[in-house]
């Protein structure tokens, strides 16, 4: 048995238990009340850094857990009182900037600790005389001063476990800059373990093929270590991720990213790229949210190897293309180096590590604009208004209808704003201070500012993930052919049909149902997929984040599809009132019939260089075609065909729907089953029947 499986093994022997994090962190606040905030905040970093047990696994080969956060018994009064003062420093979530973040590792590592509290102490004499500035300083100081200890912490605790090289990895990252591949693994990990401390989530890990990969290469070369032990110390990471999913019910969406291009140009695929492949394949758990960056330079081997890897059934690496992602970013501001660097926070989230303050996005609900349309700018479930005063008389040419859906979704753009922009003025940039994490962000101690105060290069960034392109493409698409060409029924029969959801108009629903379908390359509905993507760029292009960032927008919906799609009427496509609506950027399912290359061809259509923000494109495969070495080939070059011409993303499932039905029905003999979900892998068991159900009408493909 591997090492990793016996460190899984013993994961999952852990008994339940309870999160005391809180109370670490409540020691250190309600000793230092009477300091500024971001001091007193950064003492309950400290505190936790240097007091929860650090425990080591006995199959462990790098250190670092979270098993020291949680305990059971624990005094529940405690806790609760706790977690109330807790709740007077700690104001984070995925709306305002608190985690989806891609730490600056590649800098950490060149300089260690030590370097990061030498560029403090810099900072401190050039800022002496602002008090402002010397507070987050010294708040910075305080926190990286206690990392420094937990490294020391977790030196020690091996040592009692008789693990002499990781006593002695933890020791030397404590003191001095990494200088071994195990090392600066070392660091990377502890430094993860650390963000998990503050009760931060999705916080990537980047390009680690990149940052990792020159200790590697001179370990390779010193005969330090060989690639099979590299792969052993990577799976000794990726499992306990898996820890994730014992304490807190759900996975880790850790995302790593390797491939693609250096900040020259160049290709960036290297050994350790094949290493990080081969660590998850054998590990096979949700967690290590993995994204291959595709581009022209992208040697075959490379990506037949990430399909081998997905062909497993774990549902990753999610394939990003440079070729729009790149132009994409440098068009939203960032430097060419910058956005050669780029990585995946979350699901699939462009970001500029150590460059930008942590992600936030939100879901723009564009396919409830038909409502509004056809319900004179009222709900048609319940009544209430949702938009603009909509006449349907004054409609008469599909234009006209295109110019009345815009203002709908005008409206909804402005409401969405006014909810993301109501969420962070609520809580003053002072009460979000992030000391520890400024540590990680380029430029904000050399500033003396917070990463959310002015400290990071680039402004905060908001991603407005605009959904249902399928549902909106079809159901204009449907408009034009019933009304306008064929002139079948007017609007007014249709907003009628909606309301009743098509009880009594079956027929009609039956002609909706048979227009034209987004999926099948065919230029009279994929034109409406176009129209909708560069629609969402212009209007939330004219907004901007709180300090003036950008707001970016995705074609995705990370299941959200399935809930706002419970919340929606029936829509002009034919769909019923209370069904999903069509899922992240691909087509609605099971209506992409003219098979995998037509559903590419219209879903590369859409102009991606707007979307920064990036896309989910969802594909299935069953299983055995990854059987044979051939349809791999063929598959690879039609993902090249894809990327080429222009489509921004794709993940795939390999699993046959037989295979999930039989889940479904018999549970306890498929906990093993993986699947992609949308942006992120999960055991299928342990998925929602209405996700399950989701992911089991995929369009799936065998040839």
């Amino acid at each position: 048995m591997r090492i990793a499986e016996k460190l899984k093994q013993e994961i999952e022997a852990i008994q339940d238990r309870k999160s005391i994090a809180p109370y670490w962190r409540f020691l250190g606040y309600r000793a230092h009340y009477d300091e500024p905030f971001v001091v007193t905040k950064a003492w309950g970093i400290k505190t936790i850094f240097e007091t929860y047990e650090k425990h080591i696994y006995k199959n462990d080969l790098i250190a670092g857990s979270q098993k020291g956060l949680y305990q059971d018994p624990f005094d529940d009064a405690v806790l609760r009182k706790a977690q109330e003062i807790c709740a007077n420093f700690e104001f984070g979530n995925f709306s305002n900037n608190f985690d989806h973040f891609a730490p600056e590792y590649e800098r950490f590592l060149s300089e260690g600790v030590p370097g990061v509290l030498q560029r403090i102490a810099t900072a401190m004499k050039r800022y002496e005389n602002d008090p402002q500035k010397m507070d987050f300083l010294h708040a910075a100081e305080l926190t990286m001063n206690g990392f420094k200890n937990l490294c020391l912490d977790y030196a020690a605790a091996a040592q009692k476990a008789n693990k002499p090289v990781i006593a002695a990895t933890c020791g030397n990252i404590a003191k001095k800059r990494p200088e071994t591949f195990q090392e600066a693994l070392q660091l990377v990990w502890l430094t993860y373990q650390a963000f998990l401390c503050e009760n931060r989530y999705a916080m990537a890990f980047g390009r680690m093929d990149q940052y990792l990969y020159p200790f590697y290469e001179r370990d390779i070369q010193t005969q330090r270590l060989c690639y099979e032990e590299a792969v052993e110390l990577l799976e000794n990471v990726f499992i306990k991720l898996y820890e994730f999913r014992h304490f807190k019910g759900a996975d880790e969406v850790a995302n790593i990213c390797i491939g693609g291009v250096k900040k020259d140009g160049t290709n960036a695929v290297n050994a350790l790229s094949y290493a990080i492949l081969e660590a998850v394949e054998r590990v096979r758990i949700p967690g290590p949210n993995l994204s291959a960056r595709i581009q022209k330079q992208t040697e075959d081997q490379f990506l037949i190897k990430c399909l081998e890897t997905i062909g497993t059934g774990i549902g990753y690496p999610a394939l990003m293309n440079d070729e729009v992602n790149i132009p994409a970013l440098v068009s939203a501001g960032h430097t060419l180096a910058d956005a050669r660097n780029y990585c995946m926070v979350g699901c699939i989230e462009n970001f500029i590590p150590g460059k930008e303050p942590p992600w936030s996005d939100g879901r723009y609900h564009a396919p409830k604009a038909f409502e509004a349309v056809f319900n004179d700018g009222k709900c048609i479930l319940s009544g209430q208004p949702i938009g603009r005063s909509c006449d349907l008389g004054q409609i008469k040419t599909m234009e006209d209808f295109l110019n009345a859906f815009k203002k709908q979704m005008e409206y909804l753009a402005a409401e969405y704003m006014t909810w993301f922009r109501s969420v962070n003025t609520q809580i003053s940039v002072e009460m979000r201070a992030q000391p520890f994490l400024s540590c990680f962000c380029d430029d904000c101690l050399e500033r003396g500012l917070d990463v959310l105060n002015g400290g990071s290069i680039y402004p905060s960034i908001h991603g407005a993930v605009c959904m249902g392109i399928g549902t909106i493409a079809d159901s204009l698409a449907a408009v034009e052919s019933v009304v306008f060409y064929k002139k079948k029924y007017t609007l007014m029969e249709i907003a009628l049909a909606l309301k009743a959801d098509f009880q009594g108009y079956e027929t009609l629903q039956k002609d909706l149902l048979d227009a034209p379908k987004y999926g099948n390359n065919d230029a009279f509905v994929d034109k409406y997929a176009v129209w909708y993507l560069d629609t969402c760029y212009e209007i939330f292009n004219r907004y901007r984040t709180n300090d003036g960032g950008r707001i970016y927008i995705a074609m995705g919906s990370n299941i959200s599809n399935i809930a706002t799609g419970a919340l929606t009427a029936a829509t002009p496509d034919g769909r019923n009132a209370g069904k999903p609506l069509s899922d992240a950027a691909s087509p609605t399912y099971r209506r992409d019939k003219s098979g995998i290359t037509a559903a590419l061809l219209s879903c590369a259509k859409p102009d991606y260089t707007k979307a920064a923000c990036g896309t989910v494109l969802n594909r299935k495969f069953t299983s055995g075609f990854f059987q044979n070495k051939n349809n791999l080939y063929k598959l690879g070059n039609l993902i090249r065909t894809y990327f080429d011409l222009g489509g921004q993303e794709i993940q795939i499932n390999a699993v046959s729907r037989a295979v999930l039905k039989e889940a479904m029905l018999h549970p306890r003999d498929y906990r093993d089953l993986m699947v992609r979900v949308s942006g992120f892998s999960a055991f299928f068991v342990q998925l929602a029947p209405s996700i399950q159900e989701d992911i089991l009408s995929r369009t799936e493909y065998n040839d």
